[in-house]
């Protein structure tokens, strides 16, 4: 079975929203055309407490960009988004959600960030996604979203690591490039890791 994996289009990663990924609404009409094409269809959801490490605004003197170690990790801060149960950590209302299956939720120990949908950046503990997938005899998913070069790309690479065959639909993503250059790089990541980067009107032929 194939699956598609929706990543993380909130309303806080939306033009306006809190940490808003340049362009990031491009990705809901490709996200609702291309989910009639699976039998199945997962979503990823950013779901952080208040007290979240990874918000700059929890350490003292420090603002969105910086770094530190949280936990023994290297983190990147951001600005307070995805905050649980607030309209920021909502799925974008554009979004058809009528035809997701189930929602992972990530993100949610304030003391380890999750980019992966699959794991936290440590590895530590998974989502349950994994097997959920194995569970359904899912060998092949298709990843879009938000954001090419953080969650959109760790969760391919857990993917593959899984040992999932890895499409990552390319203009059904858009990027920060935090430092410029980390989308482009992103994708030859994953490919480099064994993924296949596609676009979404492979789907209509």
């Amino acid at each position: 079975m194939e699956a598609l994996i929706l990543v993380d289009i909130q309303n806080d990663f939306l033009p306006g929203g809190a940490l808003p990924v340049p362009c990031g609404d491009e990705v809901i009409p490709i996200a609702n055309n291309i989910q009639k094409h699976f039998e199945l269809v997962i979503a990823t959801q950013d779901w952080h407490p208040s007290n979240h490490g990874s918000f700059a605004a929890n350490h003292t003197g420090k603002k969105p960009g910086d770094f530190i170690m949280l936990d023994g990790i290297d983190q990147v801060l951001w600005p307070v988004h995805c905050v649980e149960e607030t309209y920021g950590a909502d799925f974008a209302p554009g979004l058809n959600t009528d035809h997701i299956t189930n929602v992972f939720k990530k993100g949610t120990d304030p003391a380890i960030d999750s980019y992966s949908g699959f794991y936290d950046n440590g590895h530590r503990k998974s989502t349950g996604l994994g097997d959920f997938l194995k569970n359904m005899n899912v060998s092949d998913i298709y990843i879009m979203g938000l954001a090419t070069d953080y969650c959109v790309k760790f969760s391919a690479f857990d993917a593959l690591k899984i040992g999932f065959k890895t499409c990552v639909i390319e203009d059904g993503c858009r990027g920060i490039d935090l430092s410029p250059g980390d989308i482009k790089n992103a994708f030859f990541e994953i490919k480099k890791a064994g993924g296949t980067i596609i676009k979404s009107s492979s789907f209509d032929r």
